[in-house]
């Protein structure tokens, strides 16, 4: 896709949940007008929510998981096209949560996300870069390696 002018800005926190394994846990969406893609944890900010208090409450809806998220570790500001179909300028800041456990619940997930979140796992660093299907942000594997460093 080429860059559009004009788009609507999408503010959105997304959690890098990593396991005590090393490994990230990625969703699955399943839409009918383009490939299935994996993402993080997380979503678009309500209209006055924060982008720690988005994070929060994005964690436990997908995840069923309560944490306070720290310092934000990464940015992201892909255009791309929503669940909903509109091409969004996003503004994406990631916060790390470390887990021992992998066992998460998705019995909170909206209409929405049951309807097009159809898997969730939990992947190794060393598949992010071979996945034969798209994962989000592309530079993923990088922001991991940069924030795990740290």
């Amino acid at each position: 896709m080429s860059a559009q002018t004009n788009l609507r800005i999408r503010r959105a926190a997304r959690t890098l949940l990593v396991s005590e394994q090393a490994r990230v846990l990625l969703f699955r969406f399943d839409l009918s007008d383009r490939p299935p893609f994996w993402v993080t944890p997380g979503g678009e900010c309500e209209a006055h929510e924060s982008f720690q208090d988005a994070a929060r409450r994005e964690l436990f809806e997908e995840t069923g998981l309560t944490f306070s998220p720290g310092e934000e570790v990464a940015r992201t500001t892909p255009q791309f096209k929503t669940v909903e179909g509109e091409w969004v300028q996003a503004d994406e800041r990631y916060f790390l949560l470390r887990v021992e456990d992998e066992t998460i619940s998705t019995e909170h997930h909206t209409a929405l996300e049951r309807q097009v979140m159809t898997r969730h796992r939990w992947f190794a660093r060393a598949e992010l870069d071979q996945w034969p299907e798209a994962i989000f942000p592309e530079t993923l594997g990088a922001i991991l390696d940069d924030t795990l460093r740290r």
